[in-house]
């Protein structure tokens, strides 16, 4: 997912949430709880990769010592 995409999904999911607190609808609450799942997803990935690049640079700079 790239940025444009994360922040489309998160949109949404704000959208979702507000209809639900809105409404108490099972459909307004399925669909929010799907997007949230989604954006969790992306943003564990995302913190994956960030800490496999800090481990990587942590490796780069000991094998320099």
């Amino acid at each position: 997912m790239n940025a444009k995409e994360f922040y489309n999904a998160v949109v949404q999911m704000r959208k979702a949430q507000r209809d639900y607190f809105r409404t108490r609808s099972q459909r307004s609450l399925n669909e929010s709880k799907y997007l949230e799942k989604l954006v969790d997803a992306e943003i564990k990935r995302v913190e994956q990769i960030q800490q496999q690049q800090a481990d990587n640079q942590q490796l780069k700079l000991l094998k320099t010592e």
